[in-house]
């Protein structure tokens, strides 16, 4: 079905791309533009946000259409068993915990300290608070590689006709 496979490429090179350009456009800019970082940090967590709700949603066509793909009931089921399929479910899983978690434990220590920039780096809860942005930033990019060997894993699937 060449709809269901425009529906997969389109929503994991959506993702995928979101991610470079948040990457490589947001994240990377928006400290040099705006002078306060506490209001930069502000911008990147809206926009993060975003990227997860776009990535989530990504991810619903892309299995939805991985299982429409699949044929009868029995094929449709066994769509999700392909390794683009569970790339796809694992991205899923690590932006949400990323979001859910790990990003609202963020903001619950940036509402306690009030300015991130302002707390000191040997402060408690800052220490905690760049901990878990390390973390945030080991998911995004485990996300961003998983999406690049998903797109490889789903055009080379689609070229050997699976």
């Amino acid at each position: 079905m060449s709809i269901c496979r425009f529906l997969r490429v389109f929503a994991l090179g959506t993702w995928v791309g979101a991610i470079i350009f948040f990457v490589a456009g947001v994240a990377a800019v928006v400290f040099t533009v705006l002078g306060n970082r506490d209001d930069a940090g502000a911008l990147v967590r809206v926009s993060l946000g975003r990227l997860h709700t776009l990535g989530l949603i990504c991810a619903l066509v892309f299995v939805v259409a991985s299982l429409a793909a699949g044929g009868p009931v029995g094929g449709s089921v066994s769509a999700l068993a392909r390794p683009a399929v569970l790339g796809v479910i694992l991205m899923a899983a690590l932006t949400f915990t990323s979001q859910n978690v790990v990003m609202k434990r963020m903001r619950n220590l940036q509402r306690q300290m009030g300015s991130v920039d302002a707390t000191p780096a040997d402060n408690a809860l800052r220490a905690e608070f760049d901990k878990l942005h390390n973390i945030s930033v080991r998911l995004e990019g485990a996300v961003l590689l998983i999406g690049i060997a998903s797109i490889f894993l789903m055009v080379r699937g689609d070229l050997a006709g699976k």
